[in-house]
């Protein structure tokens, strides 16, 4: 593909870019209607059955209600494998019948549960909930009150990450025409103000009481959000007022230095090694990090045009160095050539070249 980049196949590329997006956004939507529809809606009806629950009657073994039961200590064991730290309490009930139940923390610091020794425990549907040692009340890893926080957390999270991909579907659909750089704030902002949301969204179901609660938090946060991103976008549109062209210092290096880059363009030079070697009056790219073999020097009609970010239209194969790459525009005898490198090292291919003004588009001496 030529750097003049055929309007097809940019089309293309973006309606790839589009339904990818739209594609990972509906991915999303389902997810999170699953996480809250059924195991959040599920954990909330059996938090709201064991509040209800009350103590069985006299002969009553019903799975419903909430049993409790005086038993011996047999054996404590921290639990392995786990950050948070928890440890198993083995008992024996007055029939012989013998189970285990977890507590998080450390056994010592519960100096009323102590092999030997006697405790009581309360069963609902089966499983211990608490304990009552005589001196405090502990609940176990069993307690269901606030288990739907798991569900409801990255429910709304992964929801509200959904919307950077449905945003993302949108800009490149009706707004991407408005720019050709590669990284946009058009695009970015209002993505990192979905991606604050959804942060916001992952933390909020832990420090309320209820999913009700959560959106409330999540809804005071906003307008807030668009507020700040409202602050950015009006900053970034005054910083980027008029062409993109980068003015950058020039570095002419006093030794042959060899650094990432790449050079684009229907020259015999222009090399996907990954690798630059900058020196006086000289300009080469080559597959070898010392810069030292294969190399495929640019000749003396190379000359700059101009810096710049990176754009979407550029070829494909362009690295992007973890989002700091930056272009330089040249042209060879009336083709256009692109060399692309980090920002901290463009200096050096600066350097290189001719001057970029006036007497700047003159072959080098």
């Amino acid at each position: 593909m030529t750097l003049d980049n055929k309007a097809g196949a940019t089309r293309s590329k973006n309606r790839s870019l589009m339904i990818g997006a739209a594609v990972s956004a509906g991915v999303c939507a389902l997810l999170a209607a699953f996480l809250l529809l059924v195991p959040m809606r599920g954990a909330l009806e059996d938090e709201r059955a064991f509040r209800a629950a009350v103590a069985c009657g006299p002969g009553d073994g019903g799975r419903e209600c909430l049993r409790t039961v005086r038993v011996r200590v047999e054996e404590t064991a921290k639990k392995k494998g786990k950050k948070t730290p928890s440890f198993w309490v083995y008992v024996t009930e007055p029939d012989g019948t013998a189970t285990r139940t977890r507590l998080e923390g450390a056994v010592e610091d519960v100096p009323g549960i102590r092999e030997g020794g006697t405790i009581q425990v309360t069963y609902w549907r089966d499983q211990i909930r608490y304990v009552d040692t005589g001196a405090e009340r502990r609940w176990t890893t069993a307690d269901p009150r606030g288990d739907y926080r798991l569900y409801c957390a990255w429910g709304l999270a992964v929801g509200f990450y959904g919307l950077v991909f449905l945003w993302f579907c949108f800009w490149q659909a009706k707004l991407s025409s408005r720019s050709r750089l590669a990284y946009p704030w058009h695009a970015g902002v209002p993505a990192l103000g979905a991606l604050f949301l959804t942060a916001v969204a992952a933390v909020a179901p832990w420090f309320t009481d209820s999913p009700g609660q959560a959106l409330g938090v999540i809804g005071l946060s906003a307008p807030v959000v668009a507020a700040v991103c409202a602050v950015i976008g009006l900053v970034m549109a005054r910083r980027q007022r008029g062409d993109d062209t980068l003015r950058l210092e020039r570095a002419v290096p006093g030794k042959e230095l060899s650094f990432q880059g790449m050079v684009l363009g229907e020259v015999s030079y222009a090399g996907r090694g990954g690798f630059l070697v900058a020196g006086p009056g000289l300009l080469a790219s080559t597959p070898d990090p010392t810069g030292v073999a294969y190399r495929r020097e640019a000749p003396r009609t190379l000359t700059p045009v101009r810096v710049r970010p990176p754009y979407r239209t550029d070829p494909e194969g362009r690295p992007d160095y973890d989002g700091k790459a930056l272009v330089l525009e040249c042209e060879d005898d009336g083709v256009p050539v692109l060399v692309v490198t980090p920002r901290k090292t463009m200096k050096w291919v600066l350097g290189a070249l001719p001057p970029i003004g006036p007497g700047g588009g003159t072959p080098r001496p």
